[in-house]
C-alpha cells in the first residue's frame, strides 16, 4: 500500500462543517476517524458534491443492498483496494452477504456458490472493469434480473467504486480499522 500522500485533515483543513460531518461519520462507524472523509473533505467542493451521489448509490439506490455490496466487493477485489474491502466486508455482512458468499465473490469466476443473479452481476462487473463496456450477452443476462433504472445504476455503481478505488489506492488513504 502507498504511504499517505495526502494526510487526513483536521478542523482547519476540513472547515467546521466538514470536520463535524467527519466526527459524526466516525462515531456512527465506531472508529476514531473515517480517513476516506478526512482526506476527501479537504477538497470541499468536490467532497460535498460527491457525498450525496455516493450516499444514493450506497443506501438509496434501486439495487437491493445485498446486490450493491456484491458489486462493491468485486470492484474492491479486482482493483486491490484494501480500504474499500475493509469497509465493505463489514457493511456486506450487515446487508446479508455472509463470509462464504464474500469468499465466492473474491474467487469468481472459479466459485460455484453464487446465485445465477450474482453470477450475471459479477460477469458484468468484470467486463466493465476490463473493457470499459459490456457485451450484449451479459447485458441481456443482467436485464433478466434488473429493470432499466437498476441497469443504469449498476453501471454507475461499478464506475463510482472503480474511481474511488483508484483514488484511495493512489492517495494512500490510511485504513480505519486496525486489523
Amino acid at each position: 500500500m502507498v504511504p499517505p500522500r495526502i494526510p487526513p485533515g483536521g478542523r482547519r483543513e476540513l472547515g467546521l462543517i466538514g470536520w463535524l460531518f467527519c466526527k459524526l461519520a466516525s462515531r456512527i462507524a465506531g472508529v476514531p476517524e473515517m480517513h476516506l472523509f478526512t482526506v476527501f473533505a479537504q477538497h470541499r467542493r468536490m467532497f460535498w458534491t460527491w457525498a450525496p451521489f455516493g450516499w444514493v448509490l450506497l443506501r438509496r439506490g434501486r439495487l437491493p443492498g445485498r446486490d450493491t455490496e456484491v458489486v462493491i466487493l468485486r470492484v474492491g477485489r479486482v482493483r486491490n483496494s484494501e480500504y474499500e474491502l475493509q469497509q465493505h466486508r463489514r457493511i456486506a455482512l450487515q446487508r446479508g452477504v455472509d463470509l462464504q458468499t464474500q469468499a465466492a465473490v473474491f474467487a469468481w469466476p472459479a466459485a460455484d456458490r453464487l446465485s445465477a443473479r450474482h453470477q450475471a452481476m459479477l460477469t458484468g462487473v468484470d467486463e466493465l472493469l476490463t473493457t470499459r463496456a459490456m457485451s450484449d450477452e451479459t447485458w441481456q443476462r443482467l436485464a433478466g434480473y434488473l429493470d432499466r433504472r437498476q441497469l443504469m445504476e449498476f453501471v454507475m455503481l461499478v464506475g463510482q467504486y472503480d474511481a474511488l478505488a483508484m483514488w484511495l489506492n493512489t492517495l494512500g488513504v490510511p485504513m480505519d480499522y486496525p486489523d
